[in-house]
């Protein structure tokens, strides 16, 4: 009895212990999650009373107005948590303060004196700007009760691991009996059998299960046993060297049973993998192809862009029929010497994404000194703010150091500045600060005034081809800069990152290991006089043609300004995104339009579609104008319902064929009804 009492004692000690050990493990998970959620919350939360509150005493501040800034700070009696806040002006002095009731503490007369949170109270602290101006300070008490909470906490997974662990050991009490009556069973018969030799005792068969099967296996064991005793009493040794022999027997054909069931799992087991591995490899192979789609298709569209202006200006500068003057000729070999350097910035990001997904970059690490990386960097980056006037402020980072490749961290920060300035308002500002995020870690945090980005934008931020989730198309850039960043910071052993705030700006981040140091919205035109396709018709008869172009780009709309310029049979008129398009097409009824597809906000296709929608413009011919070249691009245009589809660069050729062609169609075309409309 007492090996009977040891199986079931340790087997409840075992039960136990997991169950112990998986509730400290949930209770602690949970409290701590709650916990940091809680002082989370707390935090926002007085962080945005303080911004709230700061905005509304901003005037009082301004006027000089005690009495309207302390009736502000009484809203505060609606938060329970705010034991006492308290407005600073501009040089520390209290200028307005309020006290929850009961609240002891006094308010301090000058900002200095305002201590830390601790013992239970935390403290927020908030600057009021006015104008750009910092004209005071809001400071907020609170309650900290995460000390409460956590006693609560504690005092409830007491509880709660006491009625658990009473739960789990009434259950193994009556469960553990059921796992060994059986067992027991078997050892007492076993016993008896030994100490009596009667092999006619036989175990009882409890449940229908392995246990079982022993008692079945046990008791036929009785049966051989029993008769092959009374086969001994004839002949001892025939029967001795029988049993010997069946007994081996018995063990070989069980362990060729195990290797057996052994080979089967292996086997099925191989098959499962294999059927993964295909289908993984499968899903591989049909992503790898939709991802080389779309790549060609961008890297398309992002090469004849530039290729459009350079060789459109070009084809200006040396036709004989389109005469241009000497300013001219200078402002065209100007916009094409900007799209070639464009270009050649294109084509070496392309080429540095490609080391760097190839695996054939090499990077040579080494202590580097901030110090000097940032001088290098400052001494590029500020030429380019100040056309904007983005003032760019770098830290004191004397004696840090990183390792990294020399070169391919000049070139991440190089990146990463040019955007923070890129992409900032006029008169913004651009701080870097450097931080020692842990002993062996160095971060440097790139802070803009810009837009910012939501979190959509934020989600596919480092994807090729993604121009900073800007959609304005303002800026220019082939978005793969970011992508060729992150594969350069992760490949020197770091971490990149970004946090950001729509209206208010963007933080990019980089974590390196440190190392200790060595010793026009709207453009209206009418073509002067000139040669082309003049009519005989006197000045006072003639009407020129009213062309509506929709283009986001400036030197593609330029281009065609410039080309239309010498046809005094038309005039343009020219929109930098869809909704303002459709808006000049239901009021000037153009006899053309000329159509960009990657437009801001809408699409061509979408303009396109409502267009055909409105009875008033759904005869205009629209004509597509894209770099969009690849096929199935086109007969994707053509299908949609586009009256021609050119391709960008502008062949000025192809481009005078299809305006002159699409009007000497004029009213034929509206009244036939040609056109596809979608």
């Amino acid at each position: 009895m007492s090996r009977q009492r040891s199986i079931r004692k340790k087997l409840v000690a075992m039960v136990m212990t997991t169950t112990l050990v998986a509730l400290l493990v949930s209770i602690a998970l949970v409290v701590a999650y709650d916990l940091r959620s809680y002082h989370r919350t707390l935090v926002n939360d007085l962080s945005t009373d303080a911004e709230l509150v700061g905005h509304m005493t901003s005037a009082a501040l301004t006027f000089d107005d005690p009495r309207l800034a302390n009736e502000d700070l009484l809203l505060l009696r609606a938060s329970p948590l705010v034991r006492g806040a308290a407005i600073y002006d501009a040089r520390g002095q209290l200028f307005a303060s309020y006290s929850a009731a009961g609240e002891k503490q006094p308010v301090p007369e000058r900002l200095d004196q305002v201590e830390d949170s601790g013992n239970g109270i935390m403290v927020v602290s908030q600057p009021i700007v006015e104008n750009g101006e910092t004209v005071g300070t809001v400071v907020m008490r609170a309650e900290n009760r995460m000390l409460a909470r956590f006693i609560d906490y504690l005092a409830i997974a007491v509880g709660v691991t006491l009625i658990a662990m009473a739960i789990a050991y009434l259950l193994m009490r009556r469960f553990g009996r059921v796992l060994t009556s059986p067992i027991i069973a078997i050892t007492e018969v076993a016993r008896d059998v030994v100490a009596t030799r009667d092999y006619s005792r036989r175990a009882p068969r409890i449940g229908d299960d392995e246990a079982a099967e022993l008692a079945d296996s046990f008791n036929a064991m009785l049966t051989e046993i029993e008769g092959r005793t009374r086969e001994l009493e004839d002949s001892h040794n025939a029967t001795l060297r029988t049993a010997t022999e069946r007994s081996h027997a018995q063990q070989e054909v069980m362990r060729l049973n195990e290797q057996l069931e052994q080979r089967v799992d292996e086997r099925t087991l191989q098959l499962a993998l294999a059927n993964a591995e295909l289908a993984n490899a499968n899903e591989e192979a049909r992503s790898a192809n939709q991802a080389k789609s779309a790549f060609l298709s961008s890297m398309s569209h992002e090469l004849r862009t530039p290729l459009n202006a350079i060789l459109g200006f070009a084809q200006i500068l040396t036709s004989n029929t389109l005469p241009s003057t000497l300013e001219q000729k200078k402002e065209f070999a100007n916009h094409i010497l900007k799209s070639g350097r464009h270009l050649l910035t294109l084509i070496n990001e392309i080429l540095d994404l490609a080391k760097v997904e190839s695996g054939t970059i090499t990077l040579s690490m080494e202590p580097v000194a901030l110090a000097d990386i940032l001088l290098e960097c400052r001494t590029m980056i500020e030429p380019i703010a100040a056309t904007r006037k983005v003032r760019v402020l770098f830290p004191d980072v004397d004696g840090a150091v990183v390792m990294a490749d020399r070169t391919r961290l000049k070139q991440v920060m190089l990146n990463l500045l040019s955007n923070a300035v890129k992409y900032n308002r006029d008169e913004g500002a651009v701080v870097l600060t450097c931080d020692q995020c842990t002993p062996t870690r160095m971060r440097l945090s790139i802070q803009d005034t810009g837009n910012g980005l939501n979190p959509e934008q934020v989600a596919s931020l480092f994807q090729p081809f993604n121009r900073l989730g800007q959609e304005s198309g303002t800026q220019e850039g082939t978005g793969i800069g970011l992508v060729v960043t992150k594969r350069l910071v992760e490949l020197m052993g770091g971490e990149i990152g970004v946090s950001s705030s729509p209206g208010v700006g963007s933080v990019f981040w980089i974590e390196l290991a440190s190392t200790a140091p060595r010793t026009s919205s709207l453009a209206e035109r009418t073509a002067p006089a000139g040669d082309g396709s003049a009519s005989s018709a006197s000045d006072s008869e003639f009407v020129p043609r009213l062309l509506l172009y929709v283009e986001d780009n400036p030197a593609n709309l330029r281009l065609v300004e410039e080309i239309v310029a010498f046809r005094r049979d038309l005039r343009l008129l020219s929109a930098h995104d869809g909704h303002l398009g459709l808006q000049l097409a239901r009021a000037h009824r153009p006899d053309i339009i000329l159509m960009d597809l990657n437009l801001p906000g809408m699409s061509g296709f979408e303009v396109l579609r409502q267009l055909g929608a409105d009875p008033e413009t759904a005869d205009i011919p629209v004509i597509a104008l894209t770099a969009n070249a690849m096929p199935r691009d086109i007969e994707r245009g053509v299908a949609a319902g586009f009256h021609r589809y050119l391709t960008k660069p502008i062949d000025i050729e192809k481009f005078t064929e299809a305006i002159n062609s699409t009007l000497a169609e004029g009213p034929d075309l509206a009244a036939s009804g040609e056109r596809n409309h979608p």
